[in-house]
């Protein structure tokens, strides 16, 4: 497997144990839809918070949210439509990102909520 494949893998086992030692619920992983996968759909209360997970080995060409390109954001969120339509499902729904960039041996993970809206 190519190196950036396990950085991604990583990265993602990483950002789910970061929402899970917050108190989020794992609905599901790599959701797929058309063209877009979503890395992980979890919920915390009554929000179900759709996240991206974007792993840099350094921020020497930016950090990793820069890596999100509209394309992807419209894919992701025609994903999720689906997925609520699919499953019923009646909750506020909020678009994350978490950002992690390996420093040495440590990862530096970053939680950015709402970060759709920044784009």
């Amino acid at each position: 497997m190519a190196n950036h494949n396990e950085l991604g893998k990583k990265g993602e086992q990483l950002a789910v144990d970061f929402l899970l030692e917050n108190n989020y619920s794992i609905i599901a992983r790599n959701y797929r839809f058309d063209k877009a996968e979503v890395d992980i759909i979890a919920q915390i209360e009554d929000t179900l918070a759709i996240v991206e997970v974007k792993t840099r080995t350094s921020t020497t060409f930016g950090n990793p949210q820069d890596f999100l390109k509209p394309k992807q954001i419209k894919r992701i969120v025609k994903a999720v439509d689906e997925y609520v339509l699919i499953n019923q499902l009646d909750v506020e729904i909020r678009f994350d990102i978490i950002a992690i960039v390996k420093e040495g041996k440590q990862f530096k993970i970053e939680h950015l909520k709402d970060a759709f809206y920044h784009f």
